[in-house]
C-alpha cells in the first residue's frame, strides 16, 4: 500500500493510537481527516498537528455515521482510505451492573456497528479513487479474552470476522480489506495504569505502517503474533495468562 499522498479518515482520531496515526499518516505527506466525538479533544489534537483535518461526529449514532458520510462525500469526495479505529471499553461486571443494556449497545455500535455502518456508506467514495482501503483496527483479545472487558472482546471479536468475509466477498474488488491488531499500548485508554507489557503508541504505530506498505491483509502488531500461535497451541493457557497480566 502506498502511504503517502492519500487522503485519510481516522475515526477516534484525537487522541491515544489514533492521534498517533494522525501524526506518522501527516508526517508521511498525507491529507488526515481525524472524527471524535468531542469537540473539545479534536480542538487539542488541531493545536499539536496544524494539518489536521477535524470533523466532530458521535459514529455509535447511524445518524451520526450518515452525516458524516455526507460530509465526506461534499467536503472530500477523493477520500481513499477509511481507518476504522474507533473504539471504547467499560470494566463491567454482567450480573452486578445496573446499566449493562445501554453499555453494551454503546460498546457494541462504537466497536462494531460502526466500522460496518461507515464501510458501507463510504464504498462509493473509496472505490472511485486510486489506492483505495479500508482498515479495521481490532486486538490480540480476540484470540484470548480478558475477563475484564465483557463486550469489548466480543465487539472485536466479531469486527475481526466480519473483516474475514469482507475480503473475500471484495477480492475482485479495488478497496483493499486490511486488519490491524494491536497488543496492549500505552495510552489515555489505561487512565494512567498500563499493564507492564504495554508499549509505547509510537512502535505500535510504526508496525502497522511497515505491514500495510508490505501489504499484509493482516497486522499483527508486537505480542499479538505470540499470542495467536498461544492461543492455537494452548488456547486455555493463553486466556489464563491474558487474565493474570499485572498492572
Amino acid at each position: 500500500m502506498e502511504l503517502k499522498n492519500n487522503k485519510i479518515l481516522i475515526t477516534g482520531g484525537s487522541s491515544g493510537l489514533g492521534l498517533e496515526m494522525c501524526r506518522k499518516l501527516l508526517q508521511m505527506g498525507n491529507q488526515v481527516i481525524a472524527c471524535s466525538r468531542s469537540a473539545e479533544k479534536l480542538s487539542e489534537a488541531k493545536k499539536q498537528l496544524p494539518g489536521l483535518i477535524t470533523c466532530p461526529f458521535d459514529i455509535s449514532e447511524v445518524e451520526q455515521c450518515i452525516l458524516l458520510a455526507e460530509w465526506i462525500k461534499k467536503e472530500h469526495p477523493d477520500l481513499n482510505i477509511l481507518i476504522n479505529n474507533a473504539a471504547i471499553v467499560h470494566n463491567t461486571q454482567f450480573t452486578s451492573e445496573d446499566e449493562i443494556i445501554e453499555k453494551s449497545q454503546n460498546e457494541i455500535n462504537t466497536n462494531l456497528m460502526a466500522p460496518i455502518w461507515l464501510s458501507r456508506l463510504l464504498l462509493p467514495v473509496l472505490e472511485t479513487q486510486k489506492n483505495p482501503a479500508i482498515i479495521n483496527i481490532t486486538t490480540g483479545l480476540i484470540y484470548a479474552p480478558r475477563a475484564d472487558y465483557l463486550f469489548y472482546n466480543a465487539s472485536k471479536s466479531a469486527l475481526h470476522a466480519f473483516t474475514q468475509v469482507l475480503r473475500i466477498q471484495m477480492q475482485e474488488h479495488p478497496v483493499k480489506i486490511t486488519e490491524v491488531m494491536f497488543p496492549v499500548v500505552d495510552t489515555p485508554w489505561h487512565k494512567g495504569n498500563p499493564p507492564k507489557i504495554a508499549i509505547q503508541p509510537d512502535r505500535a504505530v510504526r508496525e502497522m505502517l511497515k505491514g500495510l506498505e508490505d501489504d499484509k491483509p493482516e497486522i499483527k502488531v508486537g505480542g499479538v503474533k505470540l499470542l495467536y500461535w498461544l492461543a492455537r497451541i494452548a488456547p486455555v493457557f493463553a486466556i489464563r495468562k491474558i487474565n493474570n497480566l499485572k498492572r
